[in-house]
């Protein structure tokens, strides 16, 4: 067995427009053996490994393979040791017919890195096959007229071995009459004649049967008989003749059956029968013809398809032969002419389905195109759809690879169906189609995005423990693990927020719950920032921030700043006998810590001790005189003030006031400033706000003072007669002007007055100048 490395192939012209190159480098050179036919499966043929260079195991690490045109694998790469085996016995004559030499064509086909390999396996031929002739006997009629030196055709045998080992010699049984001349044929075949070496006696001997020999040139030889039967006819000395000795045509391989291939014509020059002449195929290429003969015509037609794959040209000898038995032979050479009947075919070596997003230049499969047909039939190109991002790039002996054309993004697709057409050049054109499906696998390229940025919860006070109050979402364009969110609280920025024991979050799908209940006194709103984090590696993540806002809940009831009702004795409010309509009594002003409408306060009389003399204004809680007071009204009153907040439901408290109907104002009636309560309520708001009531009270009873101080020197001359005058002009400025819900909406003046009894006492008291009121609508507004 030989080993040898062939010169480098002629580069073939491919249609395409990229230009040629080599894949990754690899030799162009094929690589060659030879073996015999018939080899046991199981042979050596080589150690591709030590023939190419390759350390032992390299073609088990890179995984190297076989690739044969055809479904039928007559090769195995034993991949450990690098040994070339033959699969099965291989037959020259099934594998090449009559092709010489015959070569079988392999690749070697390395995956990673990507490398292929030329292999060239010529297989010889060993004797194999005996000479047989296509007839049982042979039968000559030869008239005893002919004159030595004779020649008579006689039918070729067939070996289907080639060279050395094909028929190489004929001979004859011995005889007196006859020997076998052997010739050459233009394409290196022998073929025998019969030579009449003495006449003929038809009346001695008017039948001889020989038999004809045919040997091959194997070692040991191989033979073959036939059965010549010679029969002696009466004198017919003229032999048919064509017209000519060769005739050439060519025929279509898509021919119809029967349709005329050719028309021979021969011409004997005897007359009568021995000038009637007989067409005959008389012999041919193969051991089947495809052609059938006239035989009065001399038409030749097609009796099977032809094709061009299989045989492109054929040989056929018609003999023309007349009554006497004269015989002219010539040859007819058909050639068959290919049309483009065969579509391109693709063969895929190496496909992957899926191949990883954001990476550069990458392999996707690789494959061999091929078409049986010849010239612009058998040329081919290869293209995908233009709108892909993948391309083809050419290597050698009509491989192909597909390549990524750059990094491919999942997000924006996550599959590609690829059809992959490949058409020849023949008229008309034909076409292969094959569809590949290449899956987009995900790498983490993208942080979880929420849908907000920014979500605003609103939750009501007073709460139940965990208590959901609301979600964050968050979504990421990834798949798998890489898709998979984790929610959490981020590190709050306020340390004096104790954040996690006012909310927590579902870990899975983002939902917050309130840890325990908010009081919207306390803490109207706060802020915090969550997370979300995916499984990716490295994992990526994002925040969004969330407000939490405490809706207020009516869960305080209005608190009654004045009167206070806790004080050691009860405050009685001072009314003179002589207050007209609408005199202002006092104001009851009460606050409520809600807010909103739940801190909105309205006032009621609740009970009187004598009901329509006295009402209270509904929004800001004066009590004034509803009538004129008269003699019989009862000196001492006791009013209870009911007063409501807006809220649902609604919360109230109540006020009693103690109104004393006198004839006059005097000193004792006063209230003493060491009678205010001084309670104190720690951090309580109302405690601030009642301070800074007291405050502003003590300032106006020291203003009233110092003012009284100053009238009563001016009216020392005014008579006492019981009554009181009225001052000559306001006391000027605002004593009190508290604004918000519930407290003082307006300004009050009051008036000192001194009055003398007739017990010569002076009497202080304090009667209030009305306001001027603002219009209806104005109030109404209010």
């Amino acid at each position: 067995m030989k080993t040898a490395l062939a010169k480098p192939p002629q580069k073939r012209q491919v249609i395409f427009p990229a230009i040629l190159l080599f894949l990754w480098g690899a030799d162009s050179k094929a690589i060659r053996y030879s073996i015999p036919e018939e080899t046991e499966s199981g042979y050596s043929v080589a150690n591709l490994a030590k023939d190419l260079g390759l350390r032992v195991g390299e073609l088990a690490t890179r995984g190297a393979r076989i690739h044969h045109k055809g479904s039928k694998q007559l090769l195995q790469l034993d991949v450990k040791t690098g040994n070339l085996l033959l699969q099965e016995k291989l037959d020259r004559e099934v594998l090449c017919g009559a092709t010489e030499p015959c070569v079988l064509h392999f690749q070697l086909l390395l995956e990673n890195p990507v490398q292929l390999f030329q292999v060239d396996v010529h297989l010889t031929d060993v004797n194999d096959h005996s000479p047989e002739f296509l007839d049982r006997e042979m039968i000559l009629r030869i008239p005893e007229s002919a004159q030595p030196g004779t020649v008579f055709a006689l039918k070729s045998a067939q070996d289907l071995d080639m060279g050395s080992n094909s028929v190489q010699n004929y001979t004859i049984s011995p005889n007196s009459y006859f020997h076998v001349a052997i010739h050459n044929r233009g394409d290196g075949r022998k073929y025998p004649e019969l030579v009449l070496d003495k006449a003929l006696d038809r009346e001695e001997e008017s039948e001889l049967s020989l038999t004809l020999t045919a040997l091959d040139g194997g070692a040991p030889p191989r033979s073959g008989t036939v059965t010549v039967r010679i029969e002696v006819v009466d004198i017919n000395d003229n032999a048919p003749e064509f017209l000519q000795s060769l005739y050439e045509v060519q025929v279509p391989e898509n021919s119809p059956i029967n349709s005329l291939v050719l028309v021979v014509s021969a011409k004997d020059l005897d007359a009568g029968t021995h000038g009637s002449v007989v067409y005959s195929l008389f012999e041919g290429d193969g051991i089947s013809q495809p052609f059938v003969i006239h035989e009065k015509t001399g038409e030749i037609r097609l009796q099977r398809a032809l094709d061009f794959e299989a045989t492109q040209y054929y040989n056929v000898e018609i003999v023309a032969t007349d009554s006497g038995g004269f015989s002219g032979k010539c040859t007819v050479a058909i050639e068959v002419v290919d049309v483009n009947d065969n579509a391109p075919e693709l063969t895929m070596s190496t496909l992957s389905s899926s191949i990883p997003e954001n990476s550069p230049e990458t392999v996707v499969a690789i494959f061999s195109v091929s078409d049986p047909d010849s010239g612009d039939n058998g040329r081919m190109v290869c293209s995908i759809e233009n709108d892909l991002p993948f391309f083809l790039k050419p290597t050698f002996e009509n491989f192909y690879t597909l390549v990524t054309e750059r990094p491919l993004d999942r997000e924006s697709r996550a599959e590609y169906n690829i059809t992959i057409t490949v058409t020849d050049l023949g008229s008309p054109r034909l076409n292969t189609q094959h569809n590949i499906t290449v899956l987009i696998s995900d790498v983490n390229d993208n942080a979880p995005a929420f849908t907000q940025t920014t979500y605003t919860l609103l939750v009501h006070e007073n709460n139940s423990p965990a208590l959901h109050i609301g979600s964050v979402s968050a979504t990421d364009r990834d798949s798998g693990t890489n898709a998979q969110i984790t929610y959490s609280l981020l590190p709050n920025q306020d340390p004096h927020l104790p954040l996690a024991s006012l909310v927590s979050i579902n870990a899975d799908n983002g939902q917050l719950f309130a840890l325990r209940a908010l009081d919207f006194e306390a803490l109207q709103a706060f802020e915090f920032h969550v997370g979300a984090t995916d499984q990716g590696s490295p994992a990526l993540s994002s925040q969004a921030l969330v407000r939490v806002v405490v809706l207020d809940d009516n869960d305080n009831s209005p608190f009654v700043l004045y009167p206070m009702q806790n004080a050691s004795a009860p405050c009685t409010e001072l009314v003179p006998r002589a207050a007209e309509q609408g005199y202002l009594v006092t104001k009851v002003v009460a606050v409520d810590g809600d807010s909103g409408q739940n801190a909105w306060l309205s006032y009621q009389l609740l009970k009187a001790t004598e009901p329509g003399l006295f009402g209270v204004w509904a929004h800001n809680g004066e009590v004034r005189t509803t009538r004129l007071l008269s003699e019989r009204d009862a000196a001492r009153h006791r009013l209870v003030v009911l007063v409501k907040d807006n809220g649902e439901p609604p919360l109230s408290a109540s006020v009693t006031l103690h109104v004393l109907l006198v004839d006059g104002f005097s000193q004792p009636y006063l209230p003493l400033p060491e009678e205010a309560p001084e309670r104190a309520q720690g951090d309580s708001p109302t405690v601030y706000l009642v301070i800074a009531l007291a405050s502003v009270s003590s300032l106006f009873l020291f203003s009233v003072l110092v003012f009284v101080a100053v009238r009563l020197c001016r009216r020392r001359r005014v008579d006492s007669q019981g009554v009181y005058s009225m001052p000559e002009g306001h006391f000027p400025g605002h004593l009190v002007d508290i604004t918000g819900t519930g407290t003082l909406s307006q300004s009050y003046q009051y008036e000192v007055c001194l009055t003398r009894d007739s017990g010569d006492s002076d009497f202080k008291f304090l009667k209030p100048v009305y306001p001027i009121l603002p219009p209806q609508s104005a109030r109404e507004e209010n």
